[in-house]
């Protein structure tokens, strides 16, 4: 087979970039003739934006990865081959090494005590907790707050630009880390990343869009039937197999969840009204994010990177999809200049990134140690938490109905904690039977 020179290579990866760039933009301007950029539709203009400036990015990235496979031009020795191989295999080294692949993680034959377990689980459910309350305030008051600047009032509107920042300060704040600690061999190639950061991107500006067209506690709402979804998403992904006591609790806590949040005066005068275009965009932050933790869970499954490696990874792409939109879209000279105008608004964003590359080392974390389902149900509670410590500090009212919904929630968590407990003792009675028969 003859292969493809790097200098061929070189230039139809350009080739492709280029000419993505160019359709993106007759694409772009064509939206703007047929969406109005101020009236409530606006964000699905704003959304094809953003997928353009994935896609410049994405189908370059894709025809290098295509023709360095099909002509094994990672296989080749030499320094200009390294950024490939890091890319295709996750490590740069020509040849790997079967011990390092077996020493990559720890052996599951140390198995944790119950107590271990417990313990790491209550240590990842109260980072989580602490990172994200703070985070889903802070978001809520950037999106919705008006800035003030003299006798000029405005609103910051670029939900793609706070995405970037959150990303770019979770990724320098993992990299450090993994450049100051030893860590396990990286065996993850870079551009499987890709996917759980673009659907984890996306998530984000659903999330910030969200908040434009319903209230902060109508989005807290559509994320309490997030079990469900992962729950679907995970067998659509990675194939996986949930039993009837799984399904029925997740129901359960859905149910539960929903009865508590109508039930604690969530539907105050202020909110804003839940439009079609808010519900659109709560559907797509509960796909996309249902997606991002079922892959994230595939890959610590297949490829065994730990928290941090994940972590990085996944900003550094996000990073790229983001900046190459921004840069298309102008949104770094429009969120500059507002910053320049409103400095508090500088404070508010760091604020944001900190609590939330924070929480991303719990939530992958959390993902690794117990999979994409527990951390789902953790972060579902965790929205019943905050609201209901706002029902006790503020003394708002909470119904008999929201009383009911939250015993219906730690009723499904306890059965579903039973029954998971009943299920591995069964497991290891047949263990054992099977091993005295041999």
């Amino acid at each position: 087979m003859q292969k493809c020179p790097g200098a061929t290579l070189f230039a139809l990866v350009v080739t492709t970039g280029i000419a993505t760039w160019v359709v993106s933009l007759i694409i772009s301007n064509a939206a703007k003739v047929i969406i109005d950029e101020n009236g409530e539709t606006s964000w699905i203009l704003r959304f094809i934006f953003t997928i353009l400036g994935y896609t410049t990015v994405f189908l370059p990235c894709y025809v290098l990865i295509h023709l360095s496979q099909r002509h094994n031009l990672h296989t080749l020795g030499g320094c200009q081959w390294r950024l490939l191989r890091l890319i295709l295999t996750g490590t740069t080294s020509e040849i790997v090494a079967e011990a390092d692949i077996s020493s990559a993680r720890p052996s599951n034959t140390n198995v944790q005590t119950l107590y271990q377990k417990a313990l790491s689980l209550f240590y990842c459910c109260a980072g989580l907790q602490v990172s994200y309350l703070l985070w889903g305030i802070l978001q809520e008051k950037i999106m919705t707050r008006e800035y003030t600047d003299g006798d000029k009032i405005e609103k910051f509107t670029d939900s793609q630009f706070l995405v970037f920042v959150n990303r770019i300060l979770a990724f320098l704040f993992s990299g450090i880390y993994l450049l100051l600690t030893h860590q396990n061999v990286h065996r993850t190639p870079l551009y499987k990343y890709s996917f759980c950061s673009v659907s984890n991107t996306l998530s984000s500006w659903c999330q910030y869009e969200a908040l434009k067209f319903v209230s902060f506690p109508t989005q807290v709402l559509a994320k309490s039937a997030k079990v469900i979804p992962v729950m679907l998403m995970g067998k659509l992904v990675s194939r996986a197999q949930y039993r009837s006591y799984e399904y029925t609790t997740a129901v359960l806590i859905s149910v539960g969840m929903t009865a508590f949040l109508l039930g604690s005066g969530g539907d105050k005068k202020g909110n804003s009204v839940t439009t079609v275009s808010g519900a659109v965009l709560l559907c797509g932050y509960l796909i996309f994010d249902s997606f991002t933790a079922n892959w994230q869970s595939a890959l610590f499954k297949e490829h065994k990177p730990s928290s941090v490696q994940m972590m990085c990874g996944v900003n550094l792409m996000s990073c790229l999809f983001t900046s190459a939109s921004l840069i298309q879209q102008g949104g770094f000279f429009y969120s500059i200049s507002f910053a320049a105008r409103h400095p508090i608004f500088i404070m508010d964003c760091l604020l944001t990134a900190i609590s939330s590359a924070s929480g991303q080392l719990f939530i992958f974390a959390t993902i690794s140690k117990f999979g994409p389902v527990v951390f789902t149900i953790i972060m579902t509670v965790r929205q019943g938490l905050s609201i209901l410590l706002s029902c006790l500090l503020y003394q708002h009212h909470l119904s008999s109905l929201g009383i009911l919904g939250v015993f219906i929630v730690f009723l499904a968590i306890f059965l579903r904690m039973y029954y998971a407990q009943q299920h591995r003792k069964r497991k290891l009675e047949v263990n054992e039977i099977s091993g005295s028969k041999v």
